[in-house]
């Protein structure tokens, strides 16, 4: 028996035209480089969404949910490493991001990462309002190497604190 070709082979019987209940969150520039290769693996049965301040990003990802984070705060130039930046650009956004939420959703995985602006600023955010809506709700985040400084450690660090409340 190969346990490899056995998952291969495996498939789920999931209703037609229907919003996935789980879907996978990538919020900010990390975030959305790892919800970019999950997607491009063909990986099926979530929904996939990618939320950023960087418009360019965004449109260079080929997943078709996008929600672009602080239009009028950012301009789409970014949250510059800045969490309170990432912050006011998700609250900016809450109501775009509850329809994405309401849309048939009962699990979200939230994927960021720590020590920049947009991924440390929104995914406490985003991932309050999941919770607020008894959405059961993961966080899955990277943190910042030794080598990229305190500053970003810091930042990281308390990022993830406000992360580890609504998860």
């Amino acid at each position: 028996m190969n346990i490899n070709q056995d998952f291969n082979n495996l498939t789920f019987d999931l209703p037609k035209n229907q919003s996935n209940v789980i879907k996978v969150i990538g919020i900010g520039g990390g975030g959305s480089n790892a919800i970019n290769h999950m997607f491009s693996k063909g990986i099926k049965g979530v929904d996939y969404v990618v939320c950023n301040t960087d418009a360019q990003a965004l449109e260079n990802s080929l997943v078709p949910n996008k929600v672009q984070l602080g239009v009028n705060l950012t301009e789409g130039m970014g949250a510059g490493a800045d969490p309170n930046v990432g912050e006011k650009a998700a609250i900016e956004n809450l109501t775009e991001l509850r329809k994405m939420l309401e849309k048939n959703t009962k699990m979200v995985f939230i994927t960021a990462g720590m020590g920049g602006g947009t991924g440390t600023g929104a995914a406490p955010i985003i991932s309050k309002l999941a919770m607020e809506m008894d959405i059961l709700t993961v966080g899955i985040v990277t943190m910042p190497f030794i080598f990229e400084g305190k500053v970003r450690q810091n930042q990281a660090n308390k990022g993830l604190e406000k992360l580890k409340k609504n998860c």
